[in-house]
C-alpha cells in the first residue's frame, strides 16, 4: 500500500509539473509578444502605407485620398472595424483589399486583375500590405460593428459560415477544425475559438498583422490564404466571394471586439 502511494504521488507531481510546463509555454509567448510590442515592426508598414494612401501613382497620376472605404470618400478612421460591406458603385460586398483593387483601378488606373494575381510579398501585393496596415491601423482602439443591413450583407455571412463549416481536402479539414472550440492549440500557438465572440484583440480583431517569422506584413487576404494550404485545399483566389465571406462571418462574430490591428504574431 505504501508502494502505491508513493507511486500515485509520483505519477501526481508528474502531472502537476507537466500543465506547468504547457502553462509556462503559453505565457512564455504572450510574454514574447508583449516584449516585441513597443518595436513592433508594422509601424514602418504604417508609414509606407500612409505615403501611398497620399502619393499620386498610376496611369492616372492620382493618389487614393479620393478612395470610399465605406465612411465617405477619404475617411480612413473607423472604416476598418465595419468591413467587409456593401458598397453600392460596385454592387458587391467588399472586404478592404477588394474595395482598394477597385479604387486603385478607378482612381489611380491601375489594373486589379493583375494586382489580384500578383503573389503575395511581390510588386503592388507589398503596397497592398502596407496601405492595409495603415488603414488598419487608423482604426486602433475602435470595436467592430460591422453591418448588416444590406441583404447582400446578410447573404455574405451566411455564405461565409458555411464556407467555415465546410469540411473537405485530403485531411476533411474545415476552419471549424482548429477554430470551432475552445482550448485547442498548434505548436504552442493558442488557436481562438471562431464559433463564438473572442474578445479583444483576438481572432479578427489582430490583423492584418507583423509575422516575425517570416519578417513580413499579413492581410487577412494572406492570412486566410495560409489558412487553405494548411488544410491542403487550393488557394482561393485573392479577393474572391468566399474569403470576403469569411471575413464578414469572422467580424460580424467580433460584434463590439476591440481592434489591434495591425499585430504581431510569431
Amino acid at each position: 500500500m505504501k508502494r502505491f502511494t508513493i507511486a500515485a504521488a509520483a505519477l501526481g507531481l508528474l502531472a502537476g509539473a507537466a500543465a506547468a510546463q504547457t502553462k509556462s509555454a503559453a505565457e512564455g509567448i504572450a510574454e514574447y509578444r508583449k516584449m516585441l510590442e513597443d518595436g513592433n515592426p508594422a509601424e514602418l508598414f504604417e508609414a509606407k502605407g500612409e505615403g501611398l494612401w497620399k502619393q499620386k501613382r498610376g496611369p492616372k497620376n492620382a493618389s487614393l485620398e479620393g478612395c470610399d472605404l465605406g465612411k465617405g470618400p477619404g475617411v480612413v478612421k473607423g472604416a476598418w472595424v465595419q468591413l467587409p460591406r456593401w458598397f453600392a458603385d460596385t454592387g458587391r460586398v467588399q472586404d478592404l483589399e477588394s474595395r482598394l483593387l477597385t479604387c486603385m483601378e478607378t482612381l489611380q488606373g491601375l489594373n486589379a486583375a493583375e494586382i489580384a494575381a500578383t503573389p503575395f510579398g511581390r510588386g503592388e501585393q507589398k503596397n497592398m500590405e502596407a496601405l492595409a496596415a495603415w488603414i488598419s491601423a487608423e482604426s486602433r482602439g475602435q470595436r467592430f460593428a460591422l453591418p448588416q443591413d444590406h441583404a447582400e450583407e446578410r447573404k455574405f455571412y451566411e455564405l461565409g459560415r458555411r464556407a467555415f463549416f465546410y469540411r473537405g481536402g485530403p485531411y476533411d479539414f474545415s476552419c471549424a477544425s482548429c477554430h470551432g472550440e475552445p482550448g485547442k492549440r498548434i505548436r504552442l500557438q493558442d488557436l481562438p475559438d471562431l464559433t463564438k465572440n473572442p474578445g479583444d484583440g483576438i481572432g479578427f480583431a489582430a490583423w492584418p498583422a507583423y509575422r516575425v517569422s517570416s519578417g513580413e506584413m499579413w492581410s487577412m487576404q494572406r492570412r486566410l490564404n495560409d489558412c487553405y494550404r494548411q488544410q491542403r485545399f487550393p488557394f482561393p483566389g485573392y479577393a474572391s466571394d468566399v474569403t470576403i465571406a469569411l471575413g464578414v462571418y469572422m467580424g460580424v462574430g467580433a460584434k463590439g471586439a476591440q481592434s489591434i490591428a495591425p499585430a504581431i504574431k510569431r
